[in-house]
Order: C-alpha cells, then structure tokens, then sequence
C-alpha cells in the first residue's frame, strides 16, 4: 500500500514538473520566435547561398559525389540545430529554480531527485522536439519527400537528441551559478559542437584517410570524427535524405549512450544539491 502511494506521487509529481516546464516555454516568446527564426535563415540565406557550389566539386585530385543539394544535406542538420540549442537553453530553468528558491521546495517535497530531474528533462525534451519538428515544416520547400515511417524514426531519433542534450544542460546549469555564466559558457559548447558535427560540410566516406587531409586539415577531420553529434546528425540525414557517411548503427547506438551518460552524471549532481 505505502509502495503504490510513493509510486503515484512520484508519477503526479513528475507530470506536475514536466508540464510546468513545457508552460514556461510556451509563455517564453522569444524562445518561440527563435525556434521558428533559425531554420529559416539556415535554409533561406545560408542553404539557397551555398547550394550552388556543393555538388561536383573538384578539390586537387579529389572530387566529391554527394547526390543531394546542399539544401538537402543540411536540413536534418538545421533540425538538429534547433534541438541542440532549445535542449540547453531550456537547462537555465535549473537557474531561475536554485535563484527564486522553488528548487529548494521541490526538493524538500517526498518527490525523489531522479523524478525531479527526469521531470526536467523530459519537459525540455518536449521544447525541444517541438522546435525541430517545426523544421519539419519545410520539407517540401527544400525537395525532401517525408514518408511515414521516415517521419515517425526521425522523431524517435529527435527524442533520444533532445534528452541527451536536456541532461547536457542541467549538467553545465548544475557547474553555473549565473545566467550570465550560463549563456556564455552554453554558446561555449553549442556551437563547437555543431560546427565540428559535419553538420555544414560533408566528409566523404569515400575518401581514404590521405585523401581527406588533401581537402581538410587532419585535426579538422579528428575533431569531427571524436564529436558525437557527428554521429547524431548522420543518423538523421540517413532517416531524411537516406544519406548516411558513417556506419548508419553508429547513431541511434551514440544518441543512447549521450543519453544515459549525460542524465547520470546530472543525476549524480541532483543528488548533491542541498
């Protein structure tokens, strides 16, 4: 009896804080307008500029085949651009809640820490995936025709992004003290890990090794092969635009792993919270 009583708090408990954090954004306006802002100007301004120049281009000796426009290849990195981005930021409600006193009442109240914090996650989670499915949208605008099927394994894929992302978040939130702090020191990350994620420029598996560095620096070609979110935006160029440039398991297999890590390190610093 007591154990089903703690189990439907804990339940009630985390819905309660899963919807509180999709409210807070959904009443965040400028978070809104970034979401729908972003994958516009990628697609319109960076994707039509630079379409031109991406196929058949010839480096030296080495030419790339890439059978899809540049349009194509950096929609599912646009959608993951919006994920990366919604899932940290929405981490700076650990802030406001440690600032504001609210996180010291939750965890005053019967709920466990890992409720609490799964509460978080999955709230940002939600954001998160709601902003990249908004890139979705524009589908049609750039030539990618979206099955079924198609759509329903890039949402699962965008889920496991966004969690393992979230739980990124509350990871830097949880060593941050200031918002200050935490908008520099998020941007430290975002954008590190998207520009090395090949998320605006392929590297051909067709390649050997040598000829890679005759197009790019090798330390260039190490730093994107070592970023998981090199592994996450082919997984869903694969699912998208049925392209993949490395081994198509290796992406829902790293997403998982970023998943689980990320959520238990915050966990283990959920726990120290007094």
């Amino acid at each position: 009896m007591k154990a089903a009583r703690f189990h439907a708090i804990q339940v009630s408990g985390l819905y309660a804080i899963w919807l509180r954090e999709v409210k807070r954004a959904i009443r965040d306006r400028g978070q809104l307008i970034g979401g729908v802002s972003r994958p516009l100007l990628w697609v319109l301004i960076l994707g039509i500029g630079l379409n031109p120049y991406f196929r058949g281009e010839i480096y030296g000796e080495v030419r790339f085949v890439v059978p899809y426009t540049y349009l194509q290849f950096i929609f599912p990195a646009v959608i993951a651009l919006n994920i990366l981005y919604t899932s940290v930021q929405s981490a700076v409600s650990v802030i406001w809640d440690r600032q504001f006193g609210f996180m010291r009442e939750v965890l005053a109240s019967p709920l466990s820490r890992g409720t609490i914090l799964l509460g978080k996650v999955l709230g940002g989670t939600t954001v998160a995936m709601f902003h990249g499915a908004i890139v979705l949208v524009l589908a049609r605008f750039v030539d990618v025709p979206l099955a079924p099927w198609d759509v329903l394994r890039a949402l699962g894929l965008m889920f496991l992004m966004a969690f393992a992302l979230t739980s990124l978040g509350i990871v830097l939130a949880n060593r941050v003290r200031s918002f200050e702090g935490f908008g520099v020191f998020s941007n430290v990350v975002i954008l590190p890990l998207y520009f090395t994620s090949s998320s605006i420029f392929p590297l051909d598996p067709a390649l050997t090794g040598a000829q890679m560095r005759i197009v790019y620096p090798e330390w260039l070609v190490t730093l994107v092969r070592l970023n998981p979110m090199t592994y996450a935006v082919d997984a869903l160029r694969g699912v998208l635009i049925h392209y993949n440039q490395f081994d198509p398991h290796y992406g829902p297999a790293v997403l998982i792993a970023m998943a689980v890590v990320f959520f238990v390190i915050a966990l283990g610093d959920f726990r120290r919270l007094e």
